[in-house]
């Protein structure tokens, strides 16, 4: 199990941060506790949040792309890809993967990577913020992302001298 390294998730000022948190629906219980850990790490930075559902991992980046460019700071991508016995694993993986990159690229705005990919069920449940669960994904996901557009903000509004 990863974990060992993880930033602390130290309180940041999220006031006035915009955050869309872009859902897959895949695995019920898995992104459900993906979802219910981001939502309680944006409020309790102090953030707003609006939840965008969509069906599964592969349509995350599009969604993303889209609310940052209407108007939101931040997105938080939440999705579950678990290995089965074809290709499908690979391909959707790095569509969403490399699409969600992309996104922050082209947008100049931040996105917490909360999708899961995943060997077995069993592994997504240890990283949902479930009861009993070692990781909180989705409230990292949420933390990176909000401290992240922190970063920017202060950035975007700093006076430069030489």
């Amino acid at each position: 199990m990863s974990g060992a390294g993880a930033a602390d998730r130290d309180q940041v000022d999220g006031s006035g941060i915009r955050v869309a948190i872009v859902a897959g629906q895949w695995h019920d219980t898995i992104a459900a506790g993906l979802l219910a850990g981001a939502q309680r790490e944006v409020e309790r930075l102090g953030a707003e949040a609006t939840v965008l559902p969509v069906p599964g991992s592969f349509e995350l980046p599009v969604v993303a792309k889209t609310a940052l460019e209407n108007g939101f700071d931040a997105a938080v991508a939440l999705g579950v890809i678990i290995r089965g016995g074809t290709p499908h694993f690979e391909y959707v993986s790095d569509a969403a993967t490399s699409g969600l990159t992309r996104v922050a690229i082209d947008t100049g705005k931040p996105v917490g990577f909360g999708v899961l990919t995943l060997d077995d069920e069993q592994q997504g449940i240890d990283r949902a913020g479930l009861p009993g669960s070692k990781e909180d994904k989705g409230a990292e996901a949420a933390h990176a992302a909000i401290a992240t557009a922190v970063v920017l903000r202060d950035l975007r509004g700093a006076t430069v001298t030489a």
